[in-house]
C-alpha cells in the first residue's frame, strides 16, 4: 500500500498555484507577504494554499529572530520529494556574493567561506559586527577543512558593493538593511550562545543552501 503521508504530499503538489509557491521558496525564505506578490496571489488564497502546504509537511513557517512578529516561509529540503519537485533556481551569474548577519562571527563567515570553497566570489559582512569570529565557528569550519574568508567581522558599510548580490542569513539583518538591498533571505537561528552542536547545525543548514545557489549562480 502506498504510504499515506506521500500520497498528501503529491495531492498538495498537484495545483499550480501550490507549484508556484514551491517555485518562488526555492532560492530563499520569504515572507507571506512577499511570497503574495511574488506569485501574485490575493491574501485570503495564499492562505488557503499555504494552509494546504503546511499541513503536509512541504512548506514551514518560522517567527523571526529579528522583530519577533514577522514569520518566514521555507520549504522542507530534508524532504526528498520536495528536493525534486522544486524548479532549479536561477541568480544573475558572475556576481560577488556577499553574505550578511547581525554579527558577522558565525553564519555568514560559514556560508562564505563554503561558497569560496565552490569557486565563487564571495565575502560576508555584519550589521553589527562582533569584535570577533567566533571561536567555535572557526573550528566548525576547520572540521570540514575551511577557514574564514577574513580574519575579523566587517561592517556592511564597508564591504557591499552596488553589484553584490546580497545574501542575508538571519532575520535581524535582513530585517535592518530591508528586502529593497537583499536579493535572498535565509532565516537561519544564530548558534553563537550554544555549544559545538549549534554550530554544526549551523553548517549543516547552511551547505545545502549554499550548494543551491552556486548552482543557480553557474547556471
Amino acid at each position: 500500500m502506498v504510504e499515506a503521508s506521500r500520497v498528501e504530499r503529491l495531492a498538495a503538489l498537484a495545483e499550480p498555484n501550490r507549484l508556484a509557491i514551491v517555485d518562488a521558496l526555492t532560492l530563499g525564505d520569504l515572507a507571506p507577504s512577499e511570497l503574495g506578490e511574488r506569485v501574485g496571489l490575493a491574501s485570503n488564497l495564499l492562505a488557503h494554499h499555504l494552509g494546504t502546504l503546511e499541513a503536509a509537511g512541504i512548506v514551514r513557517r518560522r517567527r523571526s529572530d529579528g522583530d519577533g512578529r514577522r514569520t518566514y516561509l521555507t520549504l522542507a529540503w530534508d524532504d526528498a520529494l520536495v528536493a525534486a519537485v522544486a524548479a532549479e533556481p536561477h541568480a544573475q551569474a558572475g556576481r560577488r556574493v556577499v553574505f550578511v548577519c547581525t554579527g558577522n562571527s558565525a553564519r555568514s563567515q560559514m556560508a562564505a567561506s563554503l561558497l569560496d570553497s565552490l569557486g565563487l566570489e564571495a565575502a560576508s559582512a555584519g550589521s553589527h559586527p562582533a569584535a570577533k569570529v567566533n571561536p567555535l565557528a572557526v573550528a566548525e569550519l576547520a572540521s570540514h577543512g575551511l577557514t574564514p574568508l577574513a580574519e575579523a567581522p566587517r561592517d556592511v558599510a564597508d564591504v557591499i558593493t552596488p553589484e553584490d548580490l546580497v545574501v542575508a542569513v538571519c532575520d535581524r539583518a535582513y530585517e535592518e538593511i530591508g528586502h529593497d538591498r537583499v536579493g535572498v533571505h535565509w532565516s537561519i537561528p544564530s548558534p553563537v550562545d550554544g555549544d559545538p552542536a549549534a554550530f554544526a547545525a549551523t553548517f549543516a543548514s547552511l551547505r545545502p543552501r549554499v550548494e543551491r545557489l552556486a548552482s543557480a549562480l553557474s547556471l
